[in-house]
Parts: C-alpha cells; structure tokens; sequence
C-alpha cells in the first residue's frame, strides 16, 4: 500500500518558522504544528515520516529493526542507554521482514525510528497507544540520561527508547510498528483546575449520562480534573477478564482474532458488584460518556493510591474530539474504556463508583485533524470495546 510521507505541504507551509508561531505561547502542539516539527527537523528519522503518524495532538512513535531483551529495567540518569544496555542485554530479536515474538513478562527495549532534535522550551511526553494498553503490553519511553519515564526535557537531542513488557499475552511485533505516542509541548502547560474547566464545560459539556444527556457541572465530581465512574449494571457484559494461556497475537492483523480465544466476558453482576482478582487483567467501561472539545486533551491519571489498589487506564490519553459529534443533541459522548489491574489484594468496585480522574489541558489551536471518523480513528463511538486486533462480539 503506498503510505504518503510528510512532503506535501507547500514551499509557503514549509517556509513558516515553527518557533516563531510558538513564541509566547504555551500548550500541546496541534497536527499541523507537529507537521511543521517534522518538516522542520525537530522530529526527524532515517526513515521517512509518514502522514498516517500525525494525531490530533500527537506523532505515532515506531519501532526500529531491533529489540533487545534485557535483564531488568532501568533508567540512565548519568548514561546514555545504549551504555547502559551493554551490562543488561541478554539477547536480540530481530524485527524486519515478519517481525519478532516479545514473550509474555519478559522485558524488551526498542531502539525507535523518530529520534529528536528539541529546541529550548518544547518539551516531550509520551504514553501507550490505545490499542497498546488494552493488550496489557506495559510499554514506556526512555531517553539518554533522563531520570524519568515518558518525559522528553526540552532541548533534548539524540535517540529514544521504548520499553516494551507484555503482560497477559505473547506478540509477535516489526519494523515500523507504532505502539506510542509523542505529544510535544510548548513552553509550560499547567492543568485546568475547576476554575479554568468550568467555563469551558458550561459552553460544551464533557459528561453525558447513558442517554445522551449532559450532566450539569454542579453534579460533576471535579478535583483537579474531573471524576469517572464504572459501568457495572446497565451492560449484559460488564467486563473481560484476560486468559493466563494463550496463543500469540500478531499485530500487523486488525479485527483478526476471536476474543473468546483470549478473553472471559464477566455478565452483570446481580448485586451490582464485582471482586476483582489480583494481579488480573480487565478490561471495563466508564459510567459516564466523554466528549473532549477539540480544543482541548484529557489524560487519564492511571494510578491513585487512596482510590484502592488497583491500576487504570495504561493508555489514558483522549485525543482533542474523542466523543465529539458537531451538531448533535442526543447521544452526546463516547464511552471510556479502562484497563485495569488490581495490585495485592481482591479488590471489590460496584456500579457508579468513582474509579478514575480526567485531568485537561490546552491545544495551541483547534488541530486539522481532530479525532472521528474522518481520520478512522478506531474507538470514537466505542462501547465495552476490545482492541483493534479482535474481531467485534
């Protein structure tokens, strides 16, 4: 299939200094300002940059040609990780042509394509894709001598990595695959507290109730973002509940597998209530349907320890759009699709209990591409909904 490279803007588009279009300003760079990146440099690779890799407000990241299985994890605070991954390498898998097998619960690092060239103020931060977290694969980036995951310094120059352990089941992966996500920041982009989220949710609500209905903000849990619960009672199918044995899943195939080969639905509780096992993989849907304005992102914050032990949402980032239907009255918002993992202990959650935080920031602009159909975005009118590469129940 031929994939279009990031070439065809204008030589009057290719002439705009995206440095001067940022000055004084703070926020995520949108599609058209991360295309400038690219054709600027600032996010370059040997091999060419293709469209289908600019999001809303984001660059698909992609895996280079080789992965290395390694002792443990790591970060290089006073090294690069190529030194680093010297003492820790056990063995390579080769990644070109059909790809390579990652092993469930072995760790992997990944040399990626795109490498970085940040100019001072613009900043990186990366997470899972969403169809990365719904297979349980844990993945996170690291750069040469940072000292924290998924975060980019800005005037960061040189390669980054890609930590990759699948959890629940074995992958088969290649060359040019993308499992993350960059996001580039501009300057310093605080969250929206109450103050600043309210006026943006009285003019276009975020939470719908199941029929479509905007809940009112002054009947919307927000702290420092804003609350969501968990479906448990309106659903024949509240969750699934991942296999401990089972076959390899190849990721080049979209709506390949039969889900039950690799996933035990879980009906509705009669109590409304359900024990989640520990250290079991699930996957569940929120209370509440989103609708993120294209104008703004959300992040789902993925762990709390005061909310119980457990962990939500590997892959919480909603792009500017996600639920958004220009126009429509009813059947406003799209549902959010949780993965979670009880740590230690059984855990018990029950139908509408708060399970997980929503923090927003700000998009520079309202982005070319906003999250739908238009882009053939996978999960815009998404129910209990399994990853790309299962076939629909």
């Amino acid at each position: 299939m031929f994939m279009k490279t990031i070439t065809a803007r204008s030589l009057i588009e290719k002439d705009k200094d995206l440095l001067t279009l940022l000055k004084g300003k703070a926020g995520y760079l949108p599609s058209q300002h991360i295309e400038l990146a690219v054709l600027q440099g600032i996010v370059h690779s040997r091999v060419s940059l293709l469209e289908s890799q600019i999001q809303p407000a984001s660059l698909d990241l992609r895996l280079g040609r080789k992965a290395y299985r390694i002792q443990c994890s790591f970060l290089p605070e006073n090294d690069t990780v190529e030194e680093r991954l010297k003492d820790l390498m056990l063995y390579e898998v080769d990644l070109t042509g059909d790809g390579g097998i990652l092993e469930k619960g072995a760790i992997y690092l990944v040399p990626l394509l795109e490498e970085l060239e940040l100019p001072p103020g613009i900043s990186g931060l990366t997470n899972p894709k969403s169809s990365t977290g719904r297979l349980d694969i844990f993945t996170r980036i690291i750069a040469d001598r940072c000292h924290r995951f998924d975060e980019i310094p800005e005037g960061y120059k040189g390669k980054i990595y890609l930590e990759v352990i699948p959890r629940s089941f074995p992958v088969r992966v290649c060359e040019n695959l993308s499992l993350n996500q960059l996001r580039i920041i501009s300057g310093h982009s605080p969250d929206l507290g109450k103050q600043g989220l309210e006026p943006c949710y009285r003019k276009n609500p975020i939470l719908f109730d199941a029929n479509g209905f905007a809940i009112p903000f002054d009947k919307v849990k927000i702290d420092m973002g804003l609350y969501v619960g968990v479906e448990l009672a309106e659903k024949p199918i509240v969750a699934y509940k991942a296999k401990t044995n089972s076959s390899v899943i190849d990721l080049r195939k979209v709506n390949h597998y039969d889900p039950l080969d690799f996933w035990e639905p879980i009906a509705k509780p009669k109590n409304n209530r359900l024990i989640l096992e520990p250290e079991s993989f699930y996957i569940m849907m929120s209370k509440e349907r989103i609708r993120i304005p294209p104008h703004l992102l959300a992040e789902m914050v993925a762990y709390e320890p005061n909310s119980g032990e457990l962990r939500t949402h590997y892959a919480g980032f909603f792009d500017p759009g996600f639920g958004w239907h220009e126009g429509a009255d009813l059947n406003e918002g799209t549902y959010a699709v949780m993965e979670v993992r009880p740590h230690d202990v059984p855990f018990m959650v029950e139908d509408g209990q708060t399970f997980c935080r929503l923090k927003f920031e700000k998009v520079l602009e309202v982005p070319e591409k906003v999250y739908g159909s238009n882009i053939h975005s996978h999960y815009q009118n998404q129910g209990l909904t399994l990853s790309k590469y299962f076939q629909n129940l």
